[in-house]
């Protein structure tokens, strides 16, 4: 039996069933390559879920880790550290938001965002708790979360769903115009839907949930867990809309791997947070901030997010050539921005996927027909052309 068949045999025997059996086991990264037990190579192009933006064992991420760690592991948030509120300061000073709530996950960060959409207009003295959502969606697995999740196979078996969430579909201003009324809490939108099949909200959507939520008076979150911290090529995929949220939700690449989300917001909205309203144990840990602070400070300024503007543009260019190459028998459409991207094939993308796997190309399905390529920022445009030459490769055989 391989190494790779023994490790997968372990897990299988311990761990709950809610994830497949691996066909490998990866036990070592360096930048955009992965190593399997074996001692396979791989070309990271999933980069763990769009989670490892500045690639496998950074050194400046490695170096933060180590300092911090030789200083203090945790504390609880009944006491300052100094990590936590140098990040703090620099997600401040990049964004639009005023206060940051920490916690260790995306799904926890849209978890506190929804809870403080109900608790701000309750401490206004408005009985407004309805949270109008998007169809093909997803925001977490938390009950709260899962609910706002526009997929319904998702909510199979976990039924009823927190009440009070409606969906509109994805780019349909009038849709939610007539959801909006005197209930309404917030709109939680995603820039881009990751995991329906990468799908960019439609030009002017952004700007029109704007509006509609003035005119509601309802709050607007921006779920930003798989698109923030550079993936589009600014640090916000909201950005380029020109757009101010009232709530951002960031995760996932914060911590470059290490378990840390975000809820960033304005002072008014924050306020309403008030002692033991809702807290985190490990929200914010020592070694977690230090990390996702080497993160940011590695973005900028002119650093890596710069650097990698022009490769997320060629990795377009490639993809918008590959799909001509091919034809529309052998791919449907590419969409995405930066190094967010995917190939939308006319049949289920599971083989596909397993043949780059083979070939030594790491990538992740969204949705049944759609491969997702996200990246580190840091690859390079000699590995794009190694990946894509893979993929090209898989889908030919198909």
């Amino acid at each position: 039996m391989s190494e790779n068949s023994k490790i997968a045999a372990r897990f299988s025997k311990v761990l709950t069933p809610n994830y497949r059996a691996p066909a490998i086991a990866i036990v070592r990264g360096e930048g955009c390559t992965v190593y399997d037990a074996e001692g396979q190579s791989y070309l990271d192009m999933m980069g763990g879920i769009a989670t490892v933006v500045l690639g496998h064992c950074h050194p400046r991420i490695v170096a933060a880790l180590e300092k911090q760690s030789h200083l203090l592991w945790h504390t609880s948030n009944l006491f300052a550290s100094t990590p936590q509120i140098e990040l703090a300061e620099r997600l401040v000073e990049r964004s639009f938001a005023d206060r940051v709530f920490f916690a260790n996950s995306g799904a926890e960060a849209n978890e506190a965002a929804l809870k403080l959409a109900r608790l701000y207009h309750r401490a206004h003295g408005q009985d407004r708790y309805e949270i109008i959502a998007f169809e093909g969606g997803f925001h977490g697995r938390t009950l709260f979360t899962v609910s706002a999740t526009g997929t319904p196979a998702y909510w199979k078996g976990f039924e009823p769903m927190v009440p009070g969430v409606h969906h509109a579909p994805y780019g349909d201003p009038e849709a939610v115009r007539a959801l909006c009324s005197k209930r309404t809490a917030a709109i939680i939108i995603e820039p881009i839907q990751g995991e329906s099949g990468v799908r960019p909200a439609p030009a002017g959507f952004l700007a029109e949930l704007r509006e509609i939520a003035d005119e509601n008076g309802c709050l607007l979150i921006v779920d930003e867990v798989q698109t923030g911290m550079g993936r589009t090529g600014t640090l916000f995929a909201h950005e380029p809309s020109g757009i101010t949220p009232d709530i951002v939700t960031v995760a996932k690449a914060l911590g470059n791997g290490i378990p840390i989300g975000a809820m960033l917001t304005r002072e008014d909205v924050a306020k309403v947070f008030e002692p033991g309203t809702h807290g985190s144990t490990f929200g914010g840990n020592p070694l977690a901030a230090a990390c996702a602070t080497a993160v940011v400070d590695e973005l900028f300024p002119g650093g890596v997010l710069e650097e990698s503007r022009q490769v997320g543009f060629y990795l377009g260019e490639q993809l918008e050539a590959m799909q001509k190459r091919l034809g529309e028998n052998k791919v449907v459409d590419v969409r995405g921005l930066g190094h967010l991207r995917a190939v939308e094939l006319p049949g289920s993308a599971a083989p596909v996927i397993d043949r780059c796997r083979e070939a030594g190309l790491l990538v992740i399905g969204a949705g049944d027909r759609n491969i997702r390529l996200a990246p580190p920022l840091v690859i390079r445009r000699q590995e794009v052309d190694t990946g894509l030459g893979i993929l090209e490769e898989a889908i030919r055989a198909d």
